[in-house]
């Protein structure tokens, strides 16, 4: 998570380390994302649709004080791929799903923010790769409740199971990709 989206991550960020620290300690592999737009991309004419949604000002550049990790993510973060993308499914224009195909991974599990955005977006992504999905209630943020109940509904309609933290750490089959 970075510095841009510190107010959404008050009630999450515990708990995004503390799957962090289950999955590490455990030798379940971690992999992180970090949204960033190059100058290029926020120069006219503008080929990003989230730079032409938002604009270049309500777009993250990268190497921007607002792109870096949070300071106890980045702690975290620590010996973890991280794979850089400039839209909210991080599947698109990345090697996330060979990363993903590379370590056998089978399950995917996502916290973070935005949950009606980025974690959706990626969420969903993955389901339709193939991959089991878990998306992490309680360890995923927004800039609304109406905002994070939303995407969290429309995820457990159709694409996967929606848990809390200390269901994700109770689950045996964590431990199995």
């Amino acid at each position: 998570m970075q510095n841009t989206f510190t107010q959404m991550t008050h009630d999450c960020l515990p708990n995004v380390l503390k799957l962090n620290t289950h999955f590490k300690d455990n030798s379940i592999p971690r992999i992180l994302t970090q949204h960033g737009h190059t100058q290029e991309e926020l120069t006219p004419p503008f080929k990003n649709q989230l730079v032409k949604k938002w604009g270049p000002s309500g777009s993250i550049a990268k190497d921007s004080p607002d792109w870096q990790l949070m300071s106890p993510v980045a702690k975290a973060a620590e010996g973890c791929p991280i794979i850089h993308k400039n839209t909210y499914d991080a599947f698109i224009n990345t090697n996330l799903a060979d990363v993903l195909k590379e370590q056998s991974i089978g399950r995917v599990v996502v916290c973070g923010v935005m949950t009606d955005c980025c974690c959706d977006t990626t969420a969903r992504a993955a389901f339709n790769r193939g991959f089991e999905t878990w998306l992490v209630s309680d360890a995923c943020g927004t800039e609304s409740e109406k905002q994070h109940e939303a995407g969290l509904r429309g995820f457990a309609y159709a694409f996967g199971e929606v848990l809390e933290t200390h269901q994700v750490l109770a689950r045996k089959e964590i431990l199995q990709a």
